[in-house]
């Protein structure tokens, strides 16, 4: 059963996230600090995490940088457009406004949590007629197989996991440099170049694009 852990001190809005999380049929754990949240994450795990920003000790935002590995939905009453951007930018998965409705929030945790397994397991990702291997370091598109190296298929996976939402530079380099150490700031501009011709070269397609002053992103 995959379990969610929903941080925020509001205790009536948590009492109403997990008696409908738990009728959906997942586990539910709550922390209503960001302190007594980071405790939690030192045990087991969650599958993914529902995060308010307006905490006592721990607020969202510090919180966010030290989760790892999680998909983390951002559940809070800011609209602004500047906050939602900051923290996709930061590592969120999603951004949630409140008030909320609820079963679109279930599609959004169901989104997440199967793009993470996908992701956990080594699955394919798709993103429009695209397809990406990454545990072969291959990509196929218009019924044409691309070979990719190591590098161009973390940075590829990176951004196709991100969906059409713009990944920042600096967290493009860090999520993948354990795994491609031979990428740096300088690099990276060659390798998204390299990337694009060679889907250019089998489908005719850009399926990349420079968000100016950010980083790039999947274009449809």
């Amino acid at each position: 059963m995959q379990q969610i852990l929903i941080v925020d001190d509001d205790i009536y809005i948590s009492g109403l996230l997990r008696e409908t999380l738990t009728k959906a049929g997942y586990a539910v754990a709550c922390a209503f600090s960001g302190t007594e949240a980071l405790d939690c994450l030192t045990g087991e795990k969650p599958d993914l995490i529902l995060l308010d920003l307006m905490l006592p000790g721990l607020s969202g935002e510090e919180l966010l940088p030290r989760i790892s590995g999680i998909p983390v939905i951002v559940v809070s009453a800011k609209a602004d457009t500047a906050d939602k951007v900051g923290l996709l930018m930061s590592g969120a998965a999603d951004y949630v406004t409140k008030p909320f409705d609820m079963q679109e929030l279930l599609a959004r945790i169901s989104v997440q949590l199967r793009s993470h397994q996908n992701t956990q397991d080594g699955g394919a990702l798709t993103f429009e007629a695209l397809t990406l291997h990454p545990d072969t370091l291959t990509a196929a598109v218009g019924g044409e197989q691309i070979r990719l190296t190591r590098t161009e298929c973390a940075i590829l996976k990176l951004l196709m996991q991100h969906g059409g939402k713009p990944v920042a530079r600096t967290a493009i380099l860090d999520q993948i440099s354990f795994d491609t150490p031979d990428c740096t700031e300088r690099s990276l501009k060659q390798h998204i170049s390299n990337i694009r011709k060679k889907l250019q070269a089998a489908c005719g397609k850009d399926y990349i694009e420079a968000v100016y002053g950010i980083g790039f992103r999947m274009k449809s």
